[in-house]
């Protein structure tokens, strides 16, 4: 796969090698220079921002029955 340099110094990663990498838009790539002279590209892991929907995830809450969790689901008093 070969890739042209713009005037800026930028290339497009072919989409195989983004999809083998596992990387998209915003994400951020190292070039590292191995033992053998060649640049290789590594994908720098971020911490992931956390889901809206991460702190509900677990349990229902502490010591809820199934009849308890379904009335407040349903709404009853």
């Amino acid at each position: 796969m070969g890739a042209t340099v713009t005037s800026k110094g930028q290339v497009t990663i072919p989409k195989a090698v983004r999809d083998f990498l596992g990387i998209g838009p915003g994400s951020e790539v190292e070039f590292r220079r191995v033992e053998n002279g060649s640049v290789v590209v590594v994908p720098l892991e971020k911490a992931r921002p956390q889901s809206r929907f991460a702190r509900l995830r677990g349990h229902a809450g502490a010591g809820l029955s199934t009849d308890e969790i379904m009335a407040l689901t349903r709404g009853d008093d």
